[in-house]
């Protein structure tokens, strides 16, 4: 017996819990392979527009805007499923990228890795 449970898309947009800035954390991750490729913040709308559009879109802190990834690289995130967690309080995106994530080249946001002892 699978444990994903399938829902329409508004009851899975109504029962996202947003923090007190109106914002969700999105993990963003490869479809084919598990790599974790970048974190992200979402609100509804930029929600909305991931789910229209197949391509992850962010609320952006810093700017105060909406943000396809890509947009002005080319980089884009296709998705292919979109999960949250059992608190409704985080979002997985699984996706194609279409090229490296982080803005520095790399695949991943991901790769400094810390040396322990």
């Amino acid at each position: 017996m699978s444990e994903i449970e399938n829902v329409g898309v508004q009851s899975f947009i109504d029962a996202i819990k947003y923090d007190e800035k109106g914002l969700v954390p999105a993990v963003i991750q490869d479809a084919n392979d598990g790599t974790i490729l970048m974190v992200g913040y979402m609100n509804p709308q930029s929600l909305e527009m991931t789910l229209e559009k197949g391509m992850v879109t962010f609320w952006s802190r810093s700017r105060q805007k909406f943000w396809t990834k890509g947009e002005t690289s080319g980089n884009f995130l296709q998705v292919v499923e979109i999960y949250t967690d059992c608190d409704s309080d985080t979002i997985l995106v699984k996706a194609e990228p279409k090229g490296p994530t982080c803005h520095t080249g790399k695949r991943s946001c991901f790769s400094w890795k810390v040396q322990q002892k």
